[in-house]
């Protein structure tokens, strides 16, 4: 693939251009919201912001579990039924990223330190981020420092960190602080109330609770392991967060371990000396449910720690690697003579195996486990930019985000049901299946997320000829969601038979509510003429499941081709003179936009 140069979006005197990794070579706290997402880590499941392990500064702190949330009761303005009743947001889990260094006791804080030089690795290959610096402490004592941080691909539950302290020039003593702390309703590392999330303003960052959202429920010190578990105050969903340590060094040294109810910490202090390497491995797990006691997912979290410890860190990293080969083989877009459009694409690539690696039938949100922007909800880009890539690429993958649409079925129909629909409405954000827009114009009324998820399902059959998921997840949501259209829309009395669908919005949301919307109209018509032809064609296939199709939905021909008649005569915006479809029936008679007047 040849492609046009692409333009910079970072100065490449402090992000060299690398067609297999992300570098920083200049730290500076001016872009740490940019550098805390483009270096973030993830996979699907557990997401952590590249926050300096040090903690303090940050735009936004974060570690996050897909799905993991908390309600909350919307307050409209004025309440109507058929409105949202519950919203949802992401949660801060306890942070285990935190590792305090103090050296003759003078904190590493990476904002004022004195550093003679610094390097921030994200390797698309290895998926291991680095950090290597040498600081210059206020008594004039050189020090390397190097971290490395992996959320794993192989492992759905486990992350890990190393931590490696070299004195240069003179022996020093060392304390390191190795912490696990709930930044969700505590303080920062500095008992600072105000940052314990960070100090940065994002607009689409989630909102913030008026109420205790993490109740603590059980603290562990049981050997090497230590554990917090937490349960959300409305949502009852429970979590439990663990560590492990894994120390060497050749020089003297104590252990000291605090657990609490909001911060845990294990301290150790060390005789540094010149040229001898303190090097922590910190294994980390997280587990969470919609109702298993935290203290069983503690267990869980030991069990996954025991297990790594017996991999080891080489062993994981080996994984890791292994895993990204897998990857590549199967995903990699090469660009010729573009090196900057080569690093962006392959970034780009990296971020969806993110994303998507271990969902285990939950949905992708849209900043998948990076940030907790737009709450944390799944939306329809999953279905229409996600599930085809992945359909090509990890056809698993995608098939158990498609099956987390269908058990989102009955919610579905029900929704449907409040609005006095037949068949089932998919929210249009959501994390446990109900719908969580406060804003009705530019959330429920895109209705078009319907036809995003007809979309998806065809392009994994297209892709895998996975019958087996058509009979028994596919089918049934083709129906119920064509059933809705049939009933949404109308036939006009003008003698022209064609079929209408008002008052919905589509993907331009700063036009809402809206007539026979183009978008909305052409996808409503594939997605009963696929419903039909599916039902058809499996009733050939596979005539059992055709069988039990028709038992769990009530579809019979009849309805089918009501499905295709709609289809038929749907009626699609065109105006002949200027020779385009406008984007709803109304769209042309607006006023024109003055562009030589907009800045």
């Amino acid at each position: 693939m040849k492609a046009k140069h692409a333009p910079n979006r970072l100065p490449q005197h402090r992000f060299p251009v690398d067609p297999w990794r992300l570098v920083e070579t200049e730290y500076t706290t001016e872009d740490l919201g940019v550098t805390e997402t483009v270096f973030a880590l993830g996979n699907g499941f557990i997401g952590m912001r590249a926050n300096a392990e040090e903690g303090r500064e940050a735009h936004s702190h974060g570690t996050f579990l897909n799905g993991f949330h908390e309600t909350w009761r919307i307050a409209h303005a004025e309440a109507a039924y058929g409105f949202a009743e519950v919203g949802q947001t992401i949660v801060n889990v306890p942070d285990a990223k935190l590792i305090k260094l103090y050296v003759d006791d003078e904190p590493l804080l990476l904002a004022n330190a004195d550093l003679e030089s610094y390097e921030r690795v994200l390797d698309f290959r290895t998926g291991i981020l680095t950090r290597d610096l040498l600081w210059k402490t206020p008594a004039g004592k050189r020090v390397h420092v190097r971290s490395e941080r992996m959320v794993s691909f192989e492992h759905r539950h486990l992350a890990v960190l190393t931590f490696e302290v070299t004195l240069l020039d003179d022996s020093a003593p060392i304390v390191i602080s190795s912490q696990l702390l709930n930044r969700q309703d505590g303080e920062d590392e500095y008992h600072v109330k105000a940052a314990a999330l960070g100090e940065g303003q994002d607009p689409r960052r989630a909102r913030k609770f008026d109420h205790r959202v993490l109740e603590p429920q059980i603290q562990r010190h049981d050997g090497d392991d230590v554990v917090l578990g937490y349960r959300c105050t409305n949502s009852r969903m429970t979590v439990a967060a663990a560590y492990r340590h894994l120390f060497e060094t050749a020089c003297e040294y104590t252990v000291e371990t605090d657990v609490a109810e909001q911060l845990a910490k294990t301290v150790f202090t060390v005789d540094g000396q010149v040229g001898k390497t303190i090097r922590i491995e910190k294994l980390v797990s997280y587990h969470s449910s919609t109702g298993v006691p935290a203290s069983e997912l503690a267990d869980r979290c030991q069990r996954t720690l025991t297990r790594a410890a017996s991999t080891g860190t080489v062993g994981l990293y080996n994984e890791q690697a292994a895993w990204l080969v897998d990857f590549w083989d199967r995903s990699d877009v090469q660009i010729e003579g573009d090196q900057p459009a080569q690093q962006a694409m392959r970034w780009n690539l990296f971020h969806l195996a993110q994303a998507s690696a271990r969902t285990q039938e939950q949905g992708i949100a849209a900043k998948g486990v990076t940030a907790d922007g737009y709450e944390g909800h799944y939306f329809w880009d999953t279905e229409v930019y996600v599930v085809p890539f992945l359909a090509y690429t990890h056809p698993e993958t995608a098939r158990k985000v498609l099956r987390f649409r269908w058990k989102l079925l009955d919610a579905a129909r029900k929704r449907a049901r409040m609005l006095s629909q037949r068949g089932a409405l998919f929210p249009w954000r959501t994390i446990n299946g109900e719908e969580a827009s406060a804003y009705y114009a530019a959330g429920t009324a895109q209705y078009h997320i319907n036809a995003a998820v007809a979309y998806a399902i065809k392009r994994y059959v297209d892709a895998t000829n996975d019958w087996d998921f058509m009979a028994h997840e596919g089918a049934e949501t083709l129906v119920e969601t064509a059933r809705m259209w049939e009933d949404l829309g109308f036939y006009g009395n003008n003698g022209d038979n064609s079929f209408h669908i008002h008052g919905v919005t589509g993907p331009d949301e700063y036009t809402t509510v809206k007539n026979d919307n183009t978008y909305t109209n052409v996808m409503a018509r594939f997605n009963m003429r696929f419903a039909a032809g599916v039902c058809r064609e499996l009733r050939e296939r596979m005539p059992e499941a055709y069988e039990h199709l028709v038992r769990s939905t009530g579809v019979d021909e009849a309805e089918l081709e009501g499905f295709d008649r709609a289809a038929d005569a749907m009626f699609i915006p065109y105006d002949e003179t200027l020779g385009i479809n406008p984007q709803d029936d109304a769209f042309l008679s607006l006023e024109p936009w003055d562009f030589s007047k907009t800045p």
